[in-house]
C-alpha cells in the first residue's frame, strides 16, 4: 500500500520553511512571484530555482493514452451534489457492458466516492504496471486517497504542494488500462487541484468539464465563477447540470421545489453564459439512501423521474462527445 508520505514537490528539500498556503511550487514559473510568496521565507530560493517544463508530464500522456474521454466534474459551490452527480455518471456509463468507465477522486479532504460506491474497506495494490484501482464493477473501477487513509475518519492537513504531489503520482502511476471515460470528481472552488489536473492533462487532452448547480442565486454565484474558470484555461464545458431542481414524491411522483430558482436557475445560466444545458435532476431521497449503503440508484430504481433525467443528462453529454446514443445506453426508447 502506498504511503502517505510519498508526495513530494522535487526541490521542497531546498526549502527553508513549510509552504504556505496556495504555494505555486518552486518549480513553478510563478514561483516567488505569487500573493502567497510575499511573506514567505523560501520566496528568494523558489525565484532563484530553475525552471522548465514538468519532466512528468510525458509519462501521464503516456499512461493515459487509452484513456478515450477524460471528464472533470466541476462546480465552484460546495454541496451542489457533485461528487453524487460523478457517481450517477459513471454507473449509467457502466450500465452499458461494453464501456468501461474509471472514476478518479480528486477531492482529497473530503473523499466521499469509496463510501458511494460500496468499497470504503479497500486498499490499493502496487504491481509492476503502477498502481491498480479498485474494482467497483468488472467495467467500473475507482482511485481514491480514501483507499492509503488508516482509518475512514483520519484528516488529510496538507498545503498546496503536496495535494498536487498527488495528484501527479495519481495520474502518472495509476495503471486504468483500457478506458471508454475517466471521470475526475474535483473539490469546490477553483483552487490548485484544479489548476494541477488541468496543466498535467493538457498534453494528454481533456474532453471537457461538466458544471454542477442547483437552483438558487447563491449557488449560481459560484458557479459562474468556475464557468470563467474553465474559459481562461481553455477547459471546454460539456454542459450544465441543474441537482436538486425539485423533490419529487417516491409515493404520488408530485414535483415541489426546495429551491427556487429566483434567477432562472441553471437553464437561465447556461443560455446566459452560452453553454449546453444538459438538464435538470429532481431531489430523490432515495439517491442519498443508495449513496449511503454504496448501491447504484439505476440499478435500485430504474423507473424513478431522477433516473429518467439523469439518462437525459448522460444523453445530452454522450451528443457532446460525439458519441452514440446507443453506445451509452443500449436499448433506450427515443
Amino acid at each position: 500500500m502506498p504511503s502517505l508520505e510519498e508526495p513530494q514537490e522535487s526541490g521542497t528539500n531546498q526549502l527553508v520553511a513549510p509552504e504556505p498556503e496556495h504555494c505555486p511550487g518552486p518549480e513553478s514559473q510563478q514561483a516567488g512571484q505569487g500573493d502567497a510568496c510575499q511573506t514567505c521565507p523560501n520566496k528568494e530560493i523558489c525565484a532563484s530555482a530553475p525552471k522548465g517544463p514538468d519532466l512528468d508530464i510525458p509519462a501521464i500522456t503516456e499512461r493515459l493514452s487509452d484513456v478515450k474521454h477524460k471528464i472533470l466534474v466541476l462546480s465552484g459551490k460546495g454541496g451542489v451534489g457533485k461528487s453524487t452527480l460523478t457517481g450517477l455518471l459513471a454507473h449509467a456509463f457502466a450500465n452499458n457492458p461494453d464501456s468501461t468507465v474509471g472514476v478518479l477522486d480528486l477531492d482529497l479532504t473530503g473523499p466521499s466516492m469509496p463510501k458511494m460506491m460500496g468499497v470504503e474497506s479497500e486498499t490499493i495494490h502496487i504491481s509492476s504496471a503502477g498502481w491498480s484501482p479498485v474494482y467497483v464493477l468488472d467495467n467500473l473501477s475507482l482511485m481514491s486517497i480514501q483507499f492509503m487513509l488508516p482509518s475512514r475518519d483520519d484528516a488529510i492537513i496538507w498545503r498546496g504542494a503536496k495535494k498536487n504531489g498527488l495528484i501527479k503520482q495519481f495520474l502518472r502511476d495509476v495503471d486504468w488500462g483500457d478506458l471508454d471515460f475517466l471521470l475526475c470528481d474535483t473539490p469546490p472552488g477553483t483552487s490548485d487541484e484544479h489548476l494541477s489536473v488541468v496543466q498535467l492533462l493538457k498534453e494528454s487532452g481533456i474532453d471537457g468539464a461538466v458544471v454542477v448547480t442547483t437552483p438558487q442565486e447563491v449557488a449560481l454565484l459560484d458557479v459562474r465563477r468556475e464557468i470563467q474558470f474553465c474559459m481562461k484555461t481553455g477547459i471546454k464545458i460539456l454542459g450544465l447540470v441543474e441537482n436538486m431542481s425539485g423533490f419529487v414524491c417516491p409515493n404520488c411522483t408530485f414535483e415541489s421545489q426546495i429551491f427556487q430558482a429566483t434567477t432562472g436557475g441553471g437553464r437561465a445560466l447556461a443560455k446566459e453564459m452560452g453553454i449546453p444545458f444538459l438538464g435538470s435532476v429532481p431531489l430523490d431521497p432515495r439517491i442519498g439512501m443508495a449513496c449511503d449503503y454504496g448501491e447504484s440508484f439505476f440499478d435500485s430504481f430504474a423507473d424513478s423521474p431522477a433516473c429518467k433525467a439523469l439518462k437525459c443528462v448522460v444523453r445530452g453529454l454522450a451528443s457532446q462527445l460525439k458519441l452514440d446514443n446507443e453506445q451509452v445506453i443500449p436499448d433506450e426508447e427515443p
